[in-house]
C-alpha cells in the first residue's frame, strides 16, 4: 500500500474510533458529530481507494459523487449510491443551525459506516 494510502486510512480510522465512541456514550450523545464522523470516514476510506488506484479525485465531500468513480473499479458498489448521497449531507448541513440528527439517525450512519469502512479495507487488503 502507498505511504499516502496509510495515511488516509488512519484517518478514516480515528473518524471511526470517534463516531463509535461518541455512540457508546449512555449520556451527553451528540448525535450531530457521530454523523459527521461517519460521513468524514467513509469520505477518506473512497479517497484512500481512490489514491491506491491511481485515479485523481476531486475535492469535495459529495460521497456520491467519490462514489461514482470508485465504481469504475468496483461496480457492485453501486449498490451503496442512496446511503452515501444521504450521508453527504452530515459533511456540512448537520454542523449548523436548522439542521439536527436524531440518535437512530447515527445508529444508521455508523452501520452504514461500518459496512462501506469495510467494503474498502477488503479491497485494500485491510484486515479487520
Amino acid at each position: 500500500m502507498k505511504p499516502t494510502t496509510r495515511e488516509w486510512v488512519k484517518k478514516a480510522e480515528n473518524d471511526f474510533k470517534v463516531a463509535s465512541q461518541i455512540l457508546r456514550r449512555r449520556k451527553d450523545v451528540v448525535p450531530d458529530a457521530a454523523c459527521f464522523f461517519c460521513q468524514q470516514c467513509v469520505e477518506k476510506y473512497l479517497k484512500a481507494h481512490l489514491l491506491e488506484a491511481g485515479i485523481a479525485f476531486p475535492r469535495t465531500h459529495d460521497l456520491l459523487q467519490l462514489l461514482n468513480v470508485c465504481t469504475q473499479l468496483q461496480p457492485s458498489w453501486s449498490a451503496y449510491a442512496k446511503v452515501v448521497d444521504a450521508m453527504s449531507d452530515y459533511a456540512v448541513d448537520f454542523r449548523y443551525p436548522g439542521h439536527a440528527a436524531t440518535l437512530r439517525e447515527a445508529k444508521m450512519a455508523l452501520k452504514h459506516c461500518r459496512t462501506l469502512r469495510g467494503e474498502v479495507r477488503r479491497v485494500l487488503g485491510i484486515k479487520s
